[in-house]
């Protein structure tokens, strides 16, 4: 309790994002990368031995971080620090830990598979969503509801069409994850500049082996290849596209939180809440959709955070600089811990989300008798052969009377009432019910629920079947 404790791995991240961007994932990294590096110098004709492969195999795991720790402080360099760790318990290998790597080799190799496991991480959930949302927009694809423009009052829709504006925007987010995720690759070994010079010297000016070199090792760590050109580094381009993905997930995600957060001010639905969850300190009757708040909060930090990756991009200079490092210790974790909690919470809230069909359907009638009127003027006319002129007049006045009764009383909307009494109109209590039927002005709502899931959902999920992540612990 004596020291900060980031809140995104105290509260919010799940258990499995956690574990990847932990130390000790990143330092086995590592050594799965000096392994890799050391089998395809020795295939490609290195002085390397089956003894020294297989005892840095059996090493990998064997991290002493309190050895590598003291080394750090006294060379003032990780990633030799940990060189020297891996040939403390790898003395016939020590001699060809590293051979002809800068500390690039390792470090950015590593962040590129790690944000490759972290997307995959990230699809995982988003599918969850995905599947969460076209149940739920299944269910209520013809559930009718008032439609907002500008938050004013507009046509009806269903509860289902709304939720595939969400749906799609992370149908959206799930293909462009995909189109980054099928596009990363690994630096490879480049050297201190992107020349492979010091490679080239291992292998006695043999270009074709230094370019094998590179294609081996990019094989061994589960790769189609390595960018063709670099400096020491990796384009900081890829950091930028990888977290605009995330930042991608974080719009979708605030968007359909500031939904739900309006529509449980409706009282039209209600975010999950537990039997003996306190709303509020002061306020017993509260029940504050606060997990959407958390979403819109947690997806604030990430698409700020985002430009931190732009920025170090347009700021590095030629080959190599080092203000990139501690910019993005912090800020691409921290993306990915970030999304994990928003897409755990998505699911956790759409999943469990409660409606109030009644008080939908109130909120629909109170506004549905304005929008009636139309319909209701030419069934009189077409039907009862009445005067479109009179009835326009009358339509007029009974609108600005209820519309008076509303603003000023804030009474009930009585404008079916006044024209079913209006003995002008000619109609019946069950034909006026027939007119204003919330149904009759959905439009193509339940069939566009339908014929989006099928067309563009199902296949998608189809093709990811398996890969949904499972259920986090939400705390709250």
């Amino acid at each position: 309790m004596d020291f900060y404790q980031s809140p995104l791995c105290e509260r919010y991240s799940s258990d499995a994002m956690k574990r990847l961007f932990s130390p000790a994932h990143k330092f086995g990294t590592w050594r799965r990368l000096w392994v890799a590096l050391a089998e395809a110098e020795k295939e490609l004709g290195i002085n390397i031995t089956d003894e020294q492969i297989e005892e840095l195999k059996a090493n990998v795991d064997n991290i002493d971080y309190d050895f590598a720790a003291a080394r750090e402080k006294e060379v003032r360099h990780d990633v030799m620090a940990h060189v020297l760790a891996y040939g403390e318990v790898c003395p016939k290998a020590k001699p060809i830990i590293h051979l002809g790597a800068t500390s690039c080799f390792v470090g950015d190799n590593t962040d590129i598979i790690v944000m490759r496991e972290g997307l995959r991480l990230i699809r995982g959930e988003l599918l969850s969503c995905i599947m969460a949302l076209r149940d739920f927009a299944l269910k209520n694809k013809s559930l009718a509801t008032l439609a907002f423009t500008h938050f004013q009052a507009a046509q009806p829709t269903t509860v289902g069409k709304r939720a595939t504006l969400w749906l799609q925007d992370l149908m959206f987010d799930l293909d462009r994850l995909e189109f980054e995720l099928d596009r990363l690759r690994l630096l490879g070994c480049k050297g201190t500049t992107g020349t492979a010079a010091s490679f080239l010297e291992l292998f006695d000016g043999d270009h074709e082996k230094v370019k094998a070199l590179d294609a081996l090792i990019a094989k061994k760590m589960d790769f189609a290849g390595t960018y063709p050109v670099s400096g020491q580094t990796y384009s900081r381009k890829v950091d930028y596209n990888v977290t605009s993905v995330l930042c991608g997930v974080a719009q979708s995600a605030s968007k359909f939180s500031s939904d739900i957060r309006l529509l449980s001010h409706m009282k039209e639905v209600e975010e999950p809440f537990e039997s003996k969850q306190i709303g509020s300190s002061a306020m017993a009757y509260k029940r504050n959709p606060m997990r959407s708040e958390r979403i819109a909060s947690l997806s604030r930090y990430v698409m700020c955070s985002s430009l931190v990756p732009a920025v170090t991009a347009s700021q590095q200079w030629f080959e190599r600089t080092l203000d990139d490092s501690a910019a993005k210790r912090i800020s691409i974790p921290e993306a990915f811990l970030a999304v994990d909690a928003i897409l755990n919470l998505y699911v956790n809230v759409i999943s469990g989300l409660t409606l109030y069909p009644r008080v939908i359907n109130a909120d629909l009638m109170r506004e549905l008798p304005f929008m009636a009127t139309e319909n209701i003027l030419m069934y009189c006319v077409k039907q009862k052969g009445l005067d479109r002129q009179v009835l326009h007049e009358a339509i007029r006045k009974h609108s600005v009377a209820a519309a008076k009764l509303i603003k000023e009383e804030g009474k009930e909307n009585d404008l079916l009432d006044r024209i079913l009494a209006d003995e002008a109109f000619e109609l019946s209590k069950e034909e006026l019910d027939s007119l204003v039927d919330a149904n009759k002005f959905i439009g193509r709502a339940d069939r566009q629920v339908e014929e989006y899931i099928s067309e563009f959902v199902e296949p998608v999920l189809k093709k990811h079947a398996g890969e949904q992540a499972a259920p986090a612990e939400i705390k709250v």
